[in-house]
């Protein structure tokens, strides 16, 4: 069945974050706060393993890099298109009223919680390459590999932020399920090197969801989601 990967995906990050709810009771504050600061280290590491995967190539034995004006094209224009859209500030409010409506109005990790959690699952290759397949080819293969995975950074996440980790299933839901329907007409528009320069991109926003929770500097990670199209645009433009 078509949009079956999304639907497992959608329960696994359920799942994952009851799971975590449940492990975070039995953790003191000092706990969950050393827990949280190793999630920014892992994540911050997996935003540079995904980056220097699509930078760096080896050529005649020497390593090389590449595409570095390529990010700095994406993310100035994306982060400008971001800012006068004001993403932030939508992803926040949609998080208070999510927030209201499950009755957590003292929840003060609530939001930060829903907000990283969804921009963490949300921003990367498989997010986009798996619905394209499950909708094009009625393939969830991807999208099971990434419920297991989810499953296990919502969990996580849950244990420190609470339960707004678990919302984070809403847009998720809505973006690959979105793509999986509209598979036919994207798959048009995307080649390879587009996915994999938006995975580049991808790659470096969820460093800085890493380090948003490690340090006290808050880079407004949601208004540079425009790079990802604005990267896409760029590649067919240099192409």
């Amino acid at each position: 069945m078509i949009g079956i990967g999304t639907i497992v995906n959608t329960g696994a990050v359920i799942a994952g974050g009851i799971l975590g709810i449940l492990f975070k009771k039995g953790l003191s504050q000092r706990f969950q706060d050393t827990i949280m600061q190793a999630i920014g280290l892992a994540v911050i590491f997996i935003g540079i393993s995904g980056t220097l995967e699509k930078m760096l190539a080896v050529d005649g034995g020497a390593l090389t890099s590449g595409g570095t004006m390529m990010c700095a094209v994406s993310l100035t224009l994306g982060a400008v298109l971001g800012e006068w859209m004001n993403i932030e500030k939508r992803f926040v409010k949609f998080g208070d009223w999510l927030r209201k409506k499950s009755g957590r109005e003292k929840d003060s990790k609530f939001i930060d919680g829903f907000v990283m959690t969804t921009l963490t699952i949300c921003v990367g290759a498989m997010a986009v390459i798996g619905p394209l397949q499950d909708g094009l080819a009625g393939n969830p293969s991807m999208l099971y590999t990434k419920a297991l995975l989810d499953g296990i950074i919502v969990a996580i996440f849950a244990a420190a932020f609470g339960v707004g980790a678990i919302f984070s299933a809403i847009p998720l839901f809505l973006f690959q399920g979105s793509i999986t329907l509209l598979a036919r007409g994207i798959q048009v528009f995307l080649t390879t090197p587009m996915i994999d320069n938006m995975s580049m991109i991808g790659s470096m926003l969820i460093f800085c969801v890493g380090v948003n929770m490690i340090f006290p500097v808050k880079i407004k990670v949601a208004n540079m989601l425009p790079s990802l199209i604005v990267v896409i645009l760029y590649t067919a433009w240099i192409g």
